[in-house]
Formats: structure tokens, sequence, C-alpha cells
């Protein structure tokens, strides 16, 4: 990880644009297409959205919060997040949204993520603002940080 990684966004748009024949993974060793290549935005969009919609059931079922109001009831859902990225994660390598959609999480070195990777990017996607900047990998920095790639199964 260097400069480049991390400001790209000083540099404009075309920092994290691909050369030529290039896609996102292949600076990491993984296909283009298919079982193991990079998970794309639409699919990790929705997942992360089948995700927190299932927390929020969740929070509603068990403490009663209701969606838009306030108070220390409202991080409920966040940490009932967090809790299914730390349990699933390590275990069996996706989340629900994850595996409906198909996709999963691994190192880059192409074992499974640790549980000290898994706790150290849940912590930074909990904070949303690492998950919103990413390189031409199209990894966002709370992966780049932990060392991981969602990947398609």
């Amino acid at each position: 990880m260097d400069r480049r990684d991390v400001a790209s966004w000083l540099d404009g748009p075309r920092a994290r644009t691909a050369a030529a024949g290039e896609y996102p993974g292949q600076t990491l060793g993984l296909p283009q297409t298919g079982s193991g290549s990079i998970a794309r935005f639409g699919r990790r969009l929705v997942a992360i959205f089948i995700d927190w919609t299932m927390c929020q059931l969740i929070a509603y079922l068990l403490f009663k919060v209701e969606l838009g109001h306030g108070g220390p009831g409202s991080f409920a859902p966040l940490a009932i997040f967090a809790v299914e990225n730390i349990l699933l994660l390590p275990t069996v390598g996706s989340t629900v949204g994850q595996r409906i959609l198909g996709i999963g999480l691994m190192s880059v070195n192409g074992r499974p993520a640790t549980i000290v990777q898994v706790v150290l990017r849940t912590m930074l996607l909990c904070l949303a603002i690492p998950a919103l900047i990413w390189d031409r990998n199209t990894r966002g920095l709370h992966d780049k940080a932990a060392g991981t790639v969602l990947v398609r199964r």
C-alpha cells in the first residue's frame, strides 16, 4: 500500500482508471471473470442491502427498534451487522447477503480470511467511509487495510 492507493483521489478519477487491457483483480492475480474474480460493485451493493435489511428486521423484532428513530437503540442494527460479519465471515466465508449473491471474502493470499482480518474489516466497514473509497481493483480501504478481497464463488 502506498500513496497511490490511499490518496489517489487527489489525482482525480484517472488515478483509479485501469490501463488498457487491465481488469479489476489482475494485479492480485485473480481471473477476469467467473469463480474467483473480483465481485463487482452491483453484487456487493445488493448483498449489503440484504444484510442491512435483515439486521434492521432483527433489531425491530428483538429490541423494538423502529426505523428512523434516534437514541441508543438506533445503533442496534449496526451492532447486529457487525456481529453477523464477525461470526459468519471467518466461519463460512460470507454473510447472508453475500451467500445469496454468490460472493465471499478471502484473504489476498487466496486463503480464508482470519478472525483478525475480519474484525479489522468489520470495524472499518461500520465506519462506512473506508468502504466508499476504493482502488482500481474496486477494493475499498476497509478491504485493503485488512488484506481481504470479495470474490465471486
